[in-house]
């Protein structure tokens, strides 16, 4: 394997890393500071945002398993 192959697959590994940390941290973020504020705002402390996580827990879940269909097809 020569270094430019090496590096090529390396920065693969980086960019799928970062990918998956995203498909992780968004959802969640979002989800978790909205369930919050509506927490906030309906004083049902803390069941929305539980239900934010939650959510965000199914979402990302489904988004790495289409990601991971998708990569075992390519291979």
């Amino acid at each position: 394997m020569d270094a430019k192959n090496k590096n090529e697959k390396s920065w693969s590994v980086v960019s799928l890393a970062w990918e998956l940390g995203f498909t992780i941290a968004i959802p969640i973020v979002i989800l978790a500071l909205a369930g919050r504020f509506l927490d906030k705002k309906l004083g049902t402390d803390p069941w929305l945002i539980l239900t934010g996580v939650i959510l965000s827990i199914v979402i990302s879940s489904y988004l790495i398993y289409k990601k991971t269909v998708e990569i075992m097809d390519k291979s």
